[in-house]
């Protein structure tokens, strides 16, 4: 591990709210976007001349469309239920980190510019000017927001954070401040079809190589489509699945899954891609470019059902947005949800016995399991209430024989962040990234020396490449993570012929 120019947070036997420490991470921002980048997301690729006007004319713009933008702007008591609630500020110590902070770097600048009592008495409501100070406060302090929304479960009137780090953000990018990570990454989905920038024939490499792979594991075929036209399911899933671990063992789990059930599927070298960073920037406008290519590739490839693989904010915006941004997909078959997640598939095919397992195949490890925000808090599974805490749990206590929840209060809809979501699972933010994840180490260290955990399962592909990162950091080891499929594959009972 490289030497930490920074100091990791002690774990400790219980959750302490420190002492604030102002400032404290305002040196920490992301790299920013080129012009290169910039472009082609249709932004300008430098700070533009006339900012100030252009930042408030967006700004009164997304007032305008999104109603819910002003209401929480208008409605925050100041009450306080927040302050605790954000894994960056109990790691960081930062006052801009607690959401009602990090909320008021843009709510002063609202009332300074969009109210009446702000224009004339601004010193009165706590309304300031927008300053080049304030524009590198928002830069920094906006990409310390993981757009988890855990604030906003507590929040006596649900004020999201995340909708207003998402405006700042694309207030920051119509002015030519754009992020390099995030922008970068899009650039890539809306030129080649997936985040890394791999092309079609280094993903048919990869997938033959994961056949022989299989093959040399377990002593059957077992496929990996690419591009098969007629096939019952398109998956889309996020990349790192294509050759990171652990992500590329839960891609072998559907993979069997797929196979064992007799479902014929296919991935699309258009759509290889289930990561919709548009979301993180809040741009409206790429998260819809990005999902019209699985739109094309489903038309395309004429499948008659959509499953997304393990991702978090994948099946956010999947879950919460797909009809709405790429749909109608009235030419799917209507037997199905649109979209299914991998999950849903996996437990509709236990209950109905199709998979079978052999528990102790994974008794080398004992497990538990870590809520990603996007699944926990802005989405559902099977169509039953909590599914999407139900159902995961179901699976993996179906494959293996030990298991233990974290502690309640840090689980299910309360789920504290992995520290790396929201577009922020750079190397220019290891510092934030590190600190963030304390949270969730202190409930992960408790299971570990009070229930003997091992292994922690996740599906979402930004914990799991958070987790393999910052897992060193507070002694832990990197292949402690695991994907939930991983975990199915290893259990699974399969036949000796195709089926």
């Amino acid at each position: 591990m490289a030497e930490n120019k920074f100091n990791t947070p002690q774990i400790r036997e219980y959750p302490v709210i420190p002492a604030l420490e102002k400032e404290a991470t305002l040196h920490l921002a992301p790299f920013k976007s080129k012009e290169e980048f910039q472009s082609s997301l249709g932004y300008p690729g430098e700070l533009v001349d006339n900012w100030q006007e252009k930042a408030l004319d967006k700004m009164g713009d997304l007032l305008k469309k999104y109603r819910s933008l002003r209401v929480y702007l208008d409605s925050c008591m100041q009450c306080g239920a927040c302050t605790d609630k954000c894994h960056y500020y109990l790691g960081t110590k930062d006052p801009n980190n607690m959401p009602v902070g990090r909320q008021n770097l843009m709510r002063s600048v609202y009332r300074r510019y969009f109210t009446l009592p702000g224009k004339y008495f601004p010193k009165l409501v706590g309304a300031q000017d927008l300053t080049k100070e304030v524009l590198d406060e928002w830069y920094s302090y906006y990409h310390q927001c993981s757009q988890c929304r855990r604030c906003a479960v507590f929040c006596p009137i649900g004020i999201d954070t995340a909708e207003i780090s998402m405006a700042a953000r694309e207030v920051m990018d119509s002015i030519g401040v754009g992020q390099k990570y995030c922008n970068e990454i899009i650039g890539k989905v809306h030129k080649i079809g997936n985040n890394l920038g791999l092309p079609e024939p280094a993903l048919e490499d990869t997938l033959e190589g994961l056949e022989e792979d299989v093959v040399d594991e377990v002593g059957i075929d077992v496929k990996f489509p690419l591009d098969q036209k007629g096939a019952d399911v398109l998956l889309v899933t996020p990349s790192a699945d294509f050759f990171a671990e652990p992500h590329v063992d839960g891609l072998i789990g559907y993979a069997k899954v797929f196979h064992q059930a007799g479902i014929s599927w296919t991935l699309s070298s258009h759509a290889s891609e289930a990561a919709n960073f548009g979301m993180f920037i809040g741009s409206y406008e790429n998260m819809r470019k990005l999902a019209l290519r699985i739109r094309e590739a489903a038309l395309e490839l004429n499948v008659k059902r959509i499953v997304f693989g393990e991702c978090g904010h994948a099946w956010r915006v999947a879950y919460s947005f797909l009809n709405t941004l790429a749909g109608p997909f009235d030419f799917l078959d209507s037997r199905y949800p649109v979209p299914q997640h991998i999950c849903e598939v996996t437990n509709d095919l236990i209950d109905k016995k199709v998979l079978n397992f052999d528990k102790s195949a994974n008794d080398d490890m004992t497990l538990t399991y870590h809520d990603s925000c996007n699944v926990a808090r802005a989405s559902n599974m099977g169509g039953i209430m909590g599914g999407q805490f139900s159902i995961p749990r179901k699976i993996i206590k179906a494959a293996a024989n030990n298991y233990f929840d974290m502690d309640e209060e840090t689980i299910k809809e309360k789920t504290y962040c992995c520290g790396g979501g929201g577009g922020l699972l750079t190397d220019d933010l290891i510092e934030l990234r590190v600190k963030g994840a304390l949270p969730r180490m202190e409930a992960l260290k408790q299971v570990v020396d009070e229930k003997g955990v091992t292994h922690m399962a996740a599906i979402c592909a930004i914990c799991k490449s958070q987790f393999s990162k910052v897992f060193q950091y507070y002694g832990l080891e990197l292949d402690q993570i695991v994907s939930l499929h991983q975990l199915v594959g290893n259990a699974l009972i399969m036949n000796k012929k195709e089926v």
